[in-house]
């Protein structure tokens, strides 16, 4: 039992040691400028292989990402007009059919003078 805290010991002792240690290191700008400009040479090679893939799909004639995106969208409004239009029309057939059920029951909301 007395091995496995003294193994527990060292280890934490490492751990502390090497996250400082590796802490230092990362915060180093020897090492933030080359990961920086490597960061930004992989962000400027997505961007140019996104643009020549959305090159190649419409080469082909078909959808780019930004085309599928605008046509999303106008579906979406389209959906959202459909379904206001819907609780419209669910509201006014409520009322005409309480009107009509007045009209069957022989109550009238109109007063005849």
């Amino acid at each position: 039992m007395d091995t496995w805290n003294h193994w527990k010991k060292a280890f934490y002792t490492w751990e502390d040691t090497t996250a400082r240690f590796t802490e230092e290191l990362l915060k180093s700008p020897f090492v933030l400028q080359p990961a920086g400009k490597m960061l930004s040479a992989a962000m400027r090679a997505k961007a140019e292989g996104d643009r020549r893939t959305a090159m190649w799909w419409s080469g082909l004639g078909l959808p780019t990402r930004a085309d599928q995106e605008r046509m999303m969208h106008a579906i979406n409004q389209l959906h959202s007009r459909i379904h206001d239009l819907e609780e419209q029309l669910a509201a006014q057939t409520d009322v005409i059919q309480a009107g009509a059920d007045n009209t069957a029951s022989g109550t009238s909301t109109t007063q005849v003078k």
